[in-house]
């Protein structure tokens, strides 16, 4: 018979003492992490030292303003994180089977997405899905497909990112066009179609998000909702470029007008991500083609092979 080599000081150590080492590491702070984590500050400074003290050594240098981990921090933190992993894992493959998405999907999605793509998913999904709950998470691309990685969601709607994650597994979705959007008194406003050689590039208000490989080299880029961004447009005057899904919502606003790209528009693609390591890639692929079948019946959207 074998003997574990785990020493009881280790064992004594639970998962959410991993967790709470984890967020302090991700936060960079006992105070936010402690936050984030729905625990008191001396009470996650009382299991981040349990957790050191059953590993042998520091995790963290402590002192300065932000908390970093030692060098053997780092080395430790990498095995906290697939430790976590594949407990995940573990709980994710014990829950699967019977339902979909062993219960709850988990899906993140892009802010200036989410609000005019859901309300067309939130119907038909329990109808597809029965017994699985839908919990929904808005953000940025990048941090979702962090969260993603580190198994926090289930699944992310999102453009390509500018460098393919490991681990990650895609299908492609649909393309969404851009609009433009003009401030009501704008001498273009009213006209069904705009050409962007019509249009000044350095007047164009743009979304941070529609760059992940960097800033563009004309315009003001903004990190905000199309909502606050049509704002920006009445005050500043200008354009900015929203995607088609959004058409609806914008054109409610009395101070704006939309208009379409004439010619070939530039616009995004939305893709359906999820790690390869889920058990649940068929349920994934269901849920991928039920998102397809409501982009075809959106006007503007084309899908994707």
């Amino acid at each position: 018979m074998q003997h574990s080599m785990i020493s009881s000081s280790l064992a004594a150590v639970s998962l959410r003492d991993l967790a709470l080492v984890q967020a302090v590491h991700r936060h960079g702070s006992f105070n936010s992490a402690a936050r984030a984590m729905h625990i008191s500050p001396s009470g996650l400074s009382h299991q981040v030292q349990k957790v050191e003290q059953a590993l042998g050594g520091p995790v963290f240098e402590r002192g300065g303003r932000k908390i970093v981990p030692t060098a053997g921090g780092r080395r430790l933190l990498e095995q906290i994180d697939a430790v976590l992993a594949a407990a995940e894992h573990l709980q994710q493959v014990a829950r699967a089977g019977s339902v979909a998405f062993g219960g709850e999907l988990r899906l993140g999605v892009p802010a200036s997405l989410g609000p005019y793509l859901l309300p067309h998913l939130i119907a038909p999904f329990p109808q597809h899905f029965a017994g699985a709950r839908l919990s929904l998470s808005e953000g940025k691309p990048r941090g979702l497909l962090r969260r993603l990685h580190e198994g926090e969601l289930d699944a992310v709607l999102a453009p390509p990112p500018a460098t393919a994650p490991s681990g990650i597994a895609s299908r492609p979705l649909f393309f969404e066009p851009w609009e433009i959007m003009l401030r009501a008194d704008h001498p273009l406003a009213g006209k069904p179609t705009v050409a962007l050689s019509q249009l000044d590039a350095g007047d164009a208000t743009v979304m941070a998000e529609y760059h992940p490989d960097g800033e563009p080299t004309a315009g003001q880029v903004q990190d905000v909702s199309l909502e606050s961004l049509a704002a920006l447009v009445e005050l500043r005057g200008g354009y900015a470029l929203v995607p088609a899904l959004a058409r609806d919502r914008l054109a409610s606003i009395p101070s704006v007008t939309l208009a379409k790209i004439r010619g070939p528009a530039p616009g995004r693609e939305i893709a359906l991500y999820w790690r390869e390591a889920t058990p649940w890639h068929d349920d994934l692929q269901s849920f991928a083609e039920l998102l397809r079948q409501i982009a075809r019946r959106r006007p503007g959207l084309r899908l994707l092979d």
